[in-house]
């Protein structure tokens, strides 16, 4: 309770600093737009001649673009406002400060602010995965269910971030680090089958792409076993706590700001 308290603080003071700049929102709108506009174009360049995915029709690869857009936002709201700070606060020392309050320094740095900068395309992906399952005749069970292993691709994308984030401490400026952990995620945008099979295994099981979109599309759709879910399950717990576990090692290192 006093972490929900604390996280309470943290996102009221956030948004209403944030909703200061009000046409910063009607931008992030229309870039988010704009952005999905694309998307949408060079899937349709695939489809535009009746050629098809691997078992996959248009509105089935608009699940997946949909999950996608939903991680962008996801991103966008609560991952890139707070860990790519983690660079800045090693840089100029200001992490000493964080590391004497008393609560968890990895809570900290990962739920300190929030950007509503992120929702459009958190709107607009729920927009393209309902217009798509009206038109594939999904069922509010489908959408329910397909919750659990979207819920895990989250878990899973904010391991891999903060662990990107937590090498700062060695070597301070890793922003083209988490650039590059974006650009492989846009692969993500569309179904797997879409690639050769090398760059499926890796995907797969080195970058887990395949988990933050295709699979939790499978889902929605009723066509993925068990234990591709139990697997996403896993995956994110594994992550989350090797994430737990790097942040303490990669303290061990930092000499802070007055040594």
């Amino acid at each position: 309770m006093r972490y929900l308290k604390v996280l309470r603080l943290f996102w009221t003071s956030a948004i209403s600093a944030e909703l200061e700049y009000r046409l910063n929102f009607l931008i992030a709108a229309l870039s988010s737009l704009v952005n999905l506009s694309g998307s949408l174009f060079s899937l349709f360049l695939f489809y535009r001649t009746g050629y098809q995915f691997q078992n996959w029709s248009w509105e089935e690869a608009m699940v997946v673009l949909g999950i996608f857009t939903l991680l962008q936002g996801f991103s966008s709201t609560f991952l890139v406002p707070n860990l790519n700070r983690i660079v800045d606060q090693v840089q100029y020392g200001t992490l000493d400060f964080i590391l004497l309050k008393p609560i968890s320094s990895q809570f900290w740095l990962s739920a300190r602010t929030i950007s509503p900068w992120g929702t459009p395309d958190l709107f607009f992906g729920v927009v393209l995965i309902a217009y798509a399952g009206n038109r594939l005749g999904l069922t509010a069970s489908d959408y329910l269910i397909s919750l659990i292993p979207i819920s895990f691709g989250f878990v899973s994308l904010y391991s891999l971030w903060f662990m990107l984030g937590a090498t700062s401490i060695w070597f301070v400026k890793i922003y083209n680090v988490t650039e590059v952990l974006r650009g492989l995620i846009e692969a993500g945008r569309f179904p797997m089958v879409a690639y050769p099979a090398v760059y499926r295994v890796f995907f797969t099981f080195i970058i887990p792409v395949a988990f933050l979109t295709t699979i939790p599309a499978e889902v929605m759709l009723g066509r993925s076993e068990v234990s591709w879910i139990l697997g996403a399950g896993f995956l994110a717990c594994f992550l989350l706590i090797l994430s737990a576990l790097f942040w303490q090692f990669a303290l061990r290192f930092y000499t802070s700001a007055s040594s």
